[in-house]
């Protein structure tokens, strides 16, 4: 299995992605709009998001993830990895990847929801030092699904001596 390549996510990503986020996400996907939204702030010199795509050998996009950043804190807006990828290191991959866009950013710390019924993500974050600090009743719609907020502190200090592809 070669290992996927991860690259910045540009506007002709967008469809690919969609058809992704519909997939593991029916309940509450994101709208094209939003992530239209995200990537105009994402390159320039007062870019404050960063988003990737991972591509597997045939080019299809089998991953994707974006980060926001405000003063001193940044915030993981989305991590998804296609189902048969689960379990193949590539959700690590991409939460390296946007740890180190945090520390480009200088955040200091760096937060996120995840839903309460998402084991398998919270033993991602966990792994890389999030811990969790708080709930946000009913934040996942239309599915009332309660959101679990984890935070990060120094992000530099969880992606040192990790190597990235592509």
């Amino acid at each position: 299995m070669t290992t996927p390549v991860l690259r910045e996510m540009r506007w002709w990503d967008i469809e690919p992605v969609l058809e992704l986020e519909k997939d593991l996400f029916p309940e509450d996907a994101w709208s094209r709009g939003m992530f239209w939204s995200d990537l105009a702030h994402a390159r320039g010199p007062h870019a404050t998001r960063r988003y990737y795509v991972a591509e597997d050998a045939d080019g299809r996009i089998i991953g994707y993830g974006g980060l926001a950043s405000a003063g001193d804190t940044a915030d993981v807006q989305t991590i998804a990895v296609a189902r048969e990828q689960w379990g193949t290191g590539l959700g690590a991959l991409i939460l390296t990847e946007l740890l180190r866009a945090a520390t480009s950013f200088e955040c200091a710390q760096v937060m996120l929801e995840c839903r309460v019924d998402n084991v398998r993500a919270q033993k991602l974050y966990e792994r890389f030092g999030f811990e969790a600090i708080g709930f946000r009743r009913g934040y996942y719609q239309p599915g009332n699904v309660d959101a679990l907020v984890m935070r990060l502190n120094d992000p530099s200090a969880s992606v040192q001596g990790t190597e990235i592809n592509g």
